[in-house]
């Protein structure tokens, strides 16, 4: 299969391009740069040149293939609600182009939202939130409505490995650096889940060729770390005292990732594992923190 992929040349791109290469598939991806094009060539892919926002890359691309694995994103979160509508007219304009064609199309959500406080499961459909008002879940049933075998893969919030730089695991790193402590919220029980990126671009192959439309896939290998436990693991690493901040210490320790270091989200991947015979065998999060992932 002939597969556009966005976002090919980040941190899970870079995993899920060469899965799909090492599958036999061929690869058509998305570059900004000469660099980035570079890196794909290097890889055994073909480069795209475009962007996200250049509409008509997006078009040829797709036109061009008989698969597309939208895992681009603009992770700017000074202007979050634009990115987001970035985000969703990319898929809009992806899926016109495979409309009746019954070509698989992936697109990239998360589990974080989808049932805070419960376990996430993939039948549960995530409520509207205004503060977070990512919608790719929905444009992409807009465009199975299209004739296009249009699924998501939820990834954790924690999606860890070699090279992860702006992952949520590195944030809290310079964060404890910056303070002088590693620091958990309350009790510090709230739970996060968390997959390995070679699991996950693992994952994103198998539902690229077993697709059905308006399918969930969770990319979740672990249902729920305690955060204390992440961040006493990120404590040792660093050797800095470990601390328990009052929830209404959060906004000033955390900043704006107070939210995320108080959410509550554990997820299964049962039904996933289950339907797509998909089983995650890479380092847990609190490994790759322990054996000096981020902190080396």
């Amino acid at each position: 299969m002939r597969v556009f992929v966005t976002g090919a040349t980040g941190f899970i791109g870079t995993a899920i391009v060469q899965e799909l290469i090492n599958a036999g598939h061929q690869v058509l991806g998305l570059a900004r740069s000469d660099a980035s094009a570079q890196k794909l060539i290097d890889a055994g892919a073909e480069a795209h040149r475009g962007d996200l926002e250049d509409l008509d890359s997006l078009r040829s691309g797709a036109a061009q293939s008989d698969g597309v694995i939208h895992a681009g994103f603009i992770h700017d979160f000074t202007r979050f609600a634009e990115v987001c509508q970035v985000d969703k007219i990319a898929i809009e304009t992806i899926g016109e182009v495979l409309a009746g064609s019954n070509h698989p199309f992936i697109v990239t959500s998360g589990t974080a939202l989808v049932s805070p406080g419960r376990l996430a499961t993939e039948d549960i459909l995530p409520p509207f939130n205004p503060a977070w008002p990512r919608a790719s879940e929905q444009a992409a049933d807009a465009v199975a409505a299209l004739g296009v075998y249009a699924a998501a893969v939820r990834l954790s919030p924690s999606v860890h490995g070699d090279g992860d730089k702006h992952g949520f695991i590195p944030i809290l790193v310079n964060m404890a650096r910056e303070k002088g402590v590693s620091a958990y919220i309350g009790e510090g029980l709230n739970r996060w889940n968390a997959v390995h990126r070679l699991d996950a671009a693992h994952l994103f192959r198998l539902a690229l060729e077993q697709a059905e439309p308006r399918t969930r896939y969770h990319a979740c290998a672990e249902e729920g770390i305690p955060v204390k436990a992440i961040a006493e693991a990120i404590g040792k690493q660093l050797n800095l005292p470990v601390i328990s901040l009052a929830p209404e210490a959060a906004a000033d320790h955390f900043g704006w990732f107070s939210q995320m270091a108080t959410i509550n989200c554990p997820a299964s991947s049962q039904w996933t594992q289950e339907h797509l015979n998909w089983q995650p065998t890479h380092s847990t999060l609190l490994a790759d923190i322990e054996n000096g992932v981020y902190t080396n």
